[in-house]
């Protein structure tokens, strides 16, 4: 016999389906008041065979059990569950006297386990716990099928909204000649972007030759773009074919593009116009059919208005738009990125695959990066060459090396009164919800309309003392 609960119709949207097997009616009757409050959608079974007969009606997110119950007990039910439905997390219930038992059932593949009598804020967070590891195999399983029915976008990954509109604009411009403008923070992805266009495209069998505008000297850098006539400098001991002659027929990735001189923005420009190069040392324009995207980390507009990029080379680029957000505006994607960065590192390493505890991956989630998803891959290899275990335990979150521009550059607005005052404000809500709360910080995300992580972020950025949020709310309760 199963009981749905009937306060959920009053709550926000589900935050999951629970589905809670004890055989004490009192029991069942607590956990369905206080899962429903904290807003999950309740099913309850008296006894395992009730529970899998449900199981069989329709699917949970969690199944919460007592593990001593008449027939079929927890260790049967977790059984019967792991044959029929592997992927679905099973949290056990269990007192004093059988936290034995509870460990051998996490061996035999619980999730993990709760002491009675149940203390309210602890089940919420192994709840909540063990339903985010869930999310998260459901997101690379997402992944995995995506890359099997062939909507792959080069090394591109992520289902943030953000990186949607990403793969939509490569969608929409990939198979055309039009010139893309990607811009971003260094290390966001900007060169992965113009692969995947470029592999998405007509020419995907033509090169993908690719130079980076910022490494290399004005004369060095007009050699490399345009070639050079064997004597047209000292050194040039040959014919050298450029970039855009190398990429004729394909794609030519002009990273940095704001860091190329002005006069040698006049020459690219009328290269661009006229679909002709002309080597250094040559007299004879050369006709190559070569598609340009350009990426960069600057404001191309504000360096318009400088005086340091032309103005007519700048609309000559942007045809297409392509913004590529920063790591730190897609926080979910990131157990997605670090799950496949331990299966590169480990295979290119020849170490066997890692698994991040969850500490670690709420560590991953709230840090801020600077190097976006290149300081991340970083960091995920140097976790897996360290690591001694087949768990990953811990991480060094090293700052990114100076130099590097960060995700957000100093505001100057930074030391103002105004933004002194919204810092207090946005502290003083997270305060008093996580008072209302009770210091649960689930609860307290809830109350804000904010995800856990995001919560978890703002409390450590903005100096929140949980330990002390915590004790006034007991007192004030």
């Amino acid at each position: 016999m199963t009981e749905r609960s009937t306060e959920a119709a009053s709550t926000p949207p589900s935050r999951g389906r629970i589905l809670v097997v004890d055989d004490e009616r009192a029991v069942r009757s607590a956990l369905r008041v206080n899962l429903t409050r904290a807003g999950y959608e309740v099913t309850l079974a008296e006894d395992g065979q009730s529970a899998l007969d449900e199981l069989t009606a329709r699917l949970p997110d969690l199944v919460l059990t007592d593990l001593r119950m008449p027939r079929i007990d927890g260790m049967l039910l977790l059984e019967a569950i792991h044959t029929e439905h592997p992927q679905l997390p099973v949290v056990m219930m269990t007192g004093h006297g059988s936290v034995r038992d509870a460990v051998k059932a996490m061996q035999s593949g619980a999730a993990d386990y709760v002491i009675k009598p149940i203390r309210r804020d602890e089940l919420l967070v192994i709840l909540e716990r063990a339903l985010r590891a869930r999310h998260l195999e459901q997101e690379v399983d997402r992944l995995r099928r995506a890359l099997a029915e062939g909507r792959r976008f080069e090394q591109l990954i992520g289902a943030a909204a953000s990186m949607e509109r990403v793969y939509a604009r490569i969608e929409a411009v990939a198979d055309t000649d039009a010139m893309v403008l990607v811009t971003g923070p260094t290390g966001a992805g900007k060169e992965l972007v113009s692969r995947a266009v470029h592999a998405r495209s007509s020419r995907k069998q033509r090169p993908f030759v690719a130079l980076n505008c910022a490494a290399l000297p004005e004369h060095l850098l007009e050699s490399e773009l345009f070639g050079h006539e064997k004597g047209a400098f000292t050194g040039a001991v040959r014919r050298h074919a450029g970039r855009f002659e190398q990429a004729s027929g394909g794609t030519l990735l002009l990273d940095e593009i704001g860091e190329i001189p002005l006069a040698t923005q006049v020459r690219l420009l009328r290269v661009l116009e006229s679909g002709q190069v002309q080597r250094v040392g040559g007299q004879t324009p050369i006709q190559v059919d070569t598609r340009v995207i350009a990426a960069t980390n600057r404001d191309l507009t504000e360096e318009v208005q400088a005086g340091r990029f032309r103005a007519d080379l700048y609309y000559r680029l942007n045809v297409f738009h392509i913004p590529v957000p920063p790591l730190d505006e897609r926080r979910d994607d990131i157990p997605a990125l670090a799950e496949h960065f331990i299966r590169h590192f480990a295979q290119r390493h020849g170490r066997p695959a890692r698994q991040l505890t969850p500490t670690v991956l709420d560590r991953l989630q709230c840090h801020s990066w600077p190097g976006n998803v290149r300081q991340l891959a970083h960091v995920i290899e140097r976790a897996v060459l360290l690591s001694p275990t087949s768990t990953i335990e811990d991480v060094e979150l090293d700052e990114v090396p100076p130099g590097v521009p960060t995700t957000q550059p100093p505001s100057p607005l930074q030391d103002t009164d105004l933004v002194d005052a919204l810092r207090d404000l946005e502290a003083r809500m997270i305060i008093d919800a996580l008072q209302a709360a009770g210091g649960v910080q689930a609860e307290a995300a809830r109350r804000l309309g904010v995800s856990r992580s995001n919560l978890h972020y703002r409390v450590k950025k903005l100096g929140i003392e949980l330990a002390q949020v915590r004790f006034l709310a007991r007192r004030k309760h």
